[in-house]
């Protein structure tokens, strides 16, 4: 036995093997062109920005929306031959805005030394353990470990690769 029932703002319906076996009669409606809602890619048909475009992920609106409406405009309609050269003023006020809610709109640099910060917090903090290497933050080579292989093996040979590394031995990011 078929049936639904609604809790809150959802409808829940409840369906029997036989309800699936028959076949749809959902009447599909034809997608409307012209529907200002439908999503159709940053460029609309007639050329203009859609600014209800996913892919601009939300700067159309906010504290600097218009601002960036105003550059990302001069740019698409720029008829200049180095496109956009034009819009340097439009930019320029639009990072000001911009520079004023760095919570809103993080700067590259702020996030590049945000995330080395978290990584540099944890790699040296804890003391070293009987037998590691010496912190990091000396110039010294790393110690030898009591039970490294004897020298003539450690020596690295010119072809060595990062791989080839000592497990002391932590590679840096670039």
């Amino acid at each position: 036995m078929s049936y639904c029932k609604q809790e809150g703002k959802d409808r829940i319906i409840f369906v029997t093997k036989e309800d699936h076996e028959a076949p749809s009669n959902a009447e599909l409606i034809a997608d409307d062109p012209d529907d200002p809602y439908e999503e159709q890619g940053l460029i609309l048909a007639n050329g203009d920005i859609n600014w209800n475009c996913p892919c601009l992920g939300g700067m159309a609106s906010g504290p600097c929306g218009s601002q960036f409406k105003e550059a990302f405009s001069c740019f698409h309609y720029s008829k200049e031959e180095l496109k956009g050269s034009d819009c340097i003023d439009n930019f320029r006020g639009m990072q000001e805005c911009m520079q004023k809610y760095p919570e809103l709109y993080p700067q590259e640099e702020d996030k590049e030394s945000s995330s080395e910060a978290e990584s540099n917090s944890g790699s040296g903090s804890a003391a070293p353990t009987e037998g590691s290497a010496s912190p990091p933050e000396t110039d010294s080579p790393p110690a030898a470990a009591a039970d490294a292989t004897p020298a003539a093996d450690a020596t690295p040979a010119a072809d060595a690769t990062p791989d080839s590394a000592s497990p002391t031995e932590t590679p840096s990011a670039s």
